[in-house]
């Protein structure tokens, strides 16, 4: 009795074993996985005009992208979105700062604005993004199209608005700097979003 009792555990033992090897094998984490969707997220962002930004910005999310060029563009929107709050707040935080010259301070301002904008416009794109169908693609990713194409004029607007030697100074460089930073993340997104559309719309 007792030598079928172990007999029996051993059993169980190997079979609980075997499972765990084959789903570490199967599993997404895996490094050929890795490697394939690293692979993947550097291929894709060849094609962006940004494309060291983009690789750095999406390869820490390879697990999470996978393969998909649904899930790349997902990603890419939610970076971008992230990257312009934290500048907004960050904008905010400079002009309530006490001596701005005025036409710093305009510009700031206008900035907010712009960029407030910008963050639903993008947040729409994430939201539609999530309801795309087989049967609405089309539509949707024109739709989405539209407003991250806005979002990067707005950022242009914002950019825009702090030329010219007399709005030189520390905000204008710490503005600037994470500004341009945004409008290369949102060209990347775009990029990356055309080439989702393109391939899904010339697939049989």
């Amino acid at each position: 009795m007792e030598g079928s009792s172990l007999r029996h555990g051993l059993t169980l033992l190997i079979i609980l074993q075997f499972t765990t090897y084959y789903m570490a094998l199967t599993s997404a984490d895996t490094p050929f996985h890795r490697q394939r969707n690293i692979e993947y997220i550097k291929s894709s962002c060849s094609t962006t005009t940004y494309p060291r930004l983009c690789y750095r910005s999406l390869s820490i999310y390879a697990s999470k992208i996978n393969t998909s060029p649904r899930l790349l563009v997902h990603t890419a929107l939610n970076v971008t979105l992230k990257a312009s709050k934290s500048t907004s707040r960050l904008m905010i935080k400079i002009s309530r700062i006490h001596g701005l010259r005025p036409r710093v301070a305009a510009a700031m301002a206008d900035c907010i604005e712009v960029m407030g904008d910008s963050i639903d416009e993008l947040r729409q794109s994430i939201g539609e993004l999530g309801h795309i169908r087989r049967s609405n693609f089309t539509l949707s990713m024109s739709d989405i199209q539209t407003w991250v194409s806005a979002a990067l004029t707005d950022e242009d607007t914002c950019m825009d608005g702090f030329a010219g030697r007399a709005m030189n100074g520390d905000a204008k460089a710490m503005v600037r700097k994470r500004i341009v930073k945004i409008s290369h993340l949102t060209s990347n997104a775009l990029a990356l979003i055309n080439n989702y559309a393109s391939s899904q719309s010339n697939s049989p």
